[in-house]
């Protein structure tokens, strides 16, 4: 039975990481795989890349995007892998468990679970809704526990408590954080 799972986590959790392994395990028994970055995240250039240097040819997908569609058409499939999960539409997870229930091919969805206020992203709250697995991948603050926030940093180098949900950025932009010093962090300012 093919499942629908959602590995979620903070930033620099090894997300990216992990979907290029698991495609290339896919790949390495002989079955083909469909592997999505979100068009949202322009650094892709129809890749998916993680940040220790691996990276691998992807599908972008935006708005439009049929992923119950695409995967019929490119069956036989071993699976279909999402990058950047937190950009799906609601809609787009419903199709993406018809493509586990229907075409019996397995789903993994990597993302990120909460923007920088703290605030579900609309996918990652869909995806925690529907999907059959959900599975946490683990990353730390700089006192050693584990991270489950993240800050955005501004230019002028302090936190960031408002703006768009959505802003693309790396390691320059948004620091992984535990609880604790989220919240210190946006009580003062600096991460």
């Amino acid at each position: 039975m093919a499942t629908l799972t959602f590995y979620y986590s903070t930033m620099n959790a090894g997300k990216s990481t992990a979907l290029l392994q698991a495609s290339h395990n896919y790949r390495e028994r002989g079955m083909a795989t469909l592997v999505y970055g979100a068009a949202a995240d322009d650094r892709g250039q129809g890749r998916v890349h993680s940040r220790i240097g691996l990276s691998g040819a992807a599908r972008r997908y935006g708005a439009g995007t049929d992923f119950h569609a695409e995967a019929l058409a490119a069956l036989p499939l071993g699976c279909v892998l999402v990058d950047e999960a937190q950009f799906l539409e609601r809609r787009q997870v419903a199709a993406l468990a018809r493509v586990a229930d229907e075409l019996e091919v397995p789903v993994l969805c990597y993302g990120l679970r909460t923007d920088f206020r703290g605030e579900l992203f609309p996918g990652s709250a869909a995806l925690l809704g529907w999907a059959d697995a959900l599975i946490e991948l683990r990353t730390v603050c700089h006192c050693g526990r584990q991270a489950t926030m993240v800050v955005r940093i501004g230019a002028d180098g302090r936190v960031e408590q408002h703006g768009a949900q959505v802003e693309i950025g790396g390691n320059e932009r948004y620091v992984a954080l535990c609880r604790r010093h989220f919240v210190a962090a946006l009580a003062s300012g600096h991460a």
